[in-house]
C-alpha cells in the first residue's frame, strides 16, 4: 500500500511537471500562428500531462518501496 501511495504522489507531481513543460515547449516550438495558446493548453493537459503522470507513477511504484537497510529485507 505504501508503494501505491508513493506512486500516486509521484504521478500527480509528474503530471503537473510534464503539463507545464509541455505547454512552454509548444509555445516556443509550434509553427501554429493564430491559436498557439489553445494548442499548447490542450496538448499539455491531454497528452503530455497524462504521459508524464503515468511514467512518474510507474517510477514511484518501482522505487517508492525500496528499503536501504539490508537487514530489513530479511523479514
Amino acid at each position: 500500500m505504501r508503494r501505491f501511495g508513493i506512486g500516486v504522489l509521484c504521478g500527480i507531481g509528474g503530471y503537473l511537471l510534464a503539463a507545464v513543460a509541455g505547454y512552454f515547449l509548444i509555445e516556443v516550438l509550434s509553427s501554429n500562428g493564430h491559436d498557439r495558446s489553445v494548442e499548447a493548453g490542450m496538448t499539455s493537459v491531454f497528452f503530455f500531462g497524462p504521459l508524464g503522470g503515468l511514467i512518474a507513477f510507474i517510477v514511484g511504484v518501482i522505487f517508492g518501496g525500496r528499503r536501504t537497510d539490508p537487514a530489513s529485507s530479511e523479514r
